[in-house]
């Protein structure tokens, strides 16, 4: 890794020199090359708008780019970009200091989306579907006058399986958040290099690095959130048996659309004996 103060990036100035913090860090780093690789996510020369609430995932996010930047496997240019969306008691002044501090190019922008999604939802009912969909059409609108070809999210491992359980329970389908997707003008790229992070690693390598994490008032004070529920529920398993997030995730990258029941997936009615061995008991469904 880069220890050295003289080559390392302002964001990883004053890191932890334990063993433990060097083997998050390493990992976090290999798992987001990895995800990078793995999706086809890398454009040489291309210009990417990397989002920044100030939360755990962000900063993580952020700083590990910065790091595979400065190893030269990265050759993106990177833009930072808070979207301040007027919650009241907002600190509008943490992220511009603490980016301007670090000598990253960044993009402040102010819309005051918070009055809009509070008018507009019902009493009782969650802010984040509007929250979400207001904020990226102006995270998508920021990126286009900034010449960037890439909306960069900070999503991670466990908000990509939690999704999966939101739209399994109350979706009625099998769809998750894609690591690497194109918008529906079809003109911007969405990235989520965080892909095969645990969401346990970003909070660890936060608080170690002591970014000035900054809380989502907004949806963050609701009380009975379907998410917070999928939250519980997974954490209550990894619990019962370590591990299990983990296999669950590996198991949205082995899909089988033959032993599914989706016939826009799978040509089913044109299936005929004779076109693939049957003998195989990996092929058999354990009904049990």
């Amino acid at each position: 890794m880069l220890d050295d103060l003289d080559d390392i990036h302002p964001l990883f100035h004053g890191a932890p020199k334990s063993t433990e913090f060097k083997k998050l860090r390493k990992r976090i780093v290999q798992n987001v090359r990895q995800a990078t690789d793995d999706f086809g996510m890398i454009e040489r020369d291309a210009r990417w708008l990397v989002c920044l609430s100030g939360g755990k995932d962000s900063y993580t996010l952020l700083a590990v780019l910065y790091e595979l930047k400065w190893r030269g496997l990265l050759p993106v240019d990177i833009l930072a970009c808070n979207l301040d969306q007027g919650q009241p008691g907002f600190p509008s002044t943490v992220l511009p200091k603490f980016l301007e501090d670090m000598g990253v190019p960044h993009r402040i922008e102010y819309q005051d989306t918070y009055s809009i999604v509070v008018d507009k939802v019902p009493q009782g009912r969650t802010y984040c579907a509007l929250c979400s969909r207001l904020r990226r059409g102006n995270l998508y609108r920021i990126a286009r006058e900034e010449g960037c070809s890439a909306v960069v999210l900070g999503h991670h491992r466990d908000d990509i399986l939690e999704t999966f359980f939101m739209n399994l329970f109350h979706g009625s389908r099998l769809a998750t958040m894609p690591p690497k997707l194109v918008n529906e003008d079809g003109d911007l790229f969405v990235y989520r290099p965080l892909a095969y992070v645990a969401e346990a690693d970003c909070e660890k390598f936060a608080k170690s690095m002591n970014y000035p994490i900054i809380p989502c008032d907004l949806c963050g004070s609701q009380d009975g959130l379907q998410r917070m529920q999928v939250k519980g529920m997974l954490d209550q398993w990894e619990k019962n048996a370590p591990g299990r997030r983990q296999k669950m995730f590996r198991a949205l990258m082995n899909t089988r659309p033959s032993h599914l029941l989706d016939p826009a997936l799978f040509d089913f009615k044109g299936l005929e004996i004779g076109e693939r061995k049957q003998n195989n008991s990996n092929d058999i469904p354990d009904l049990r």
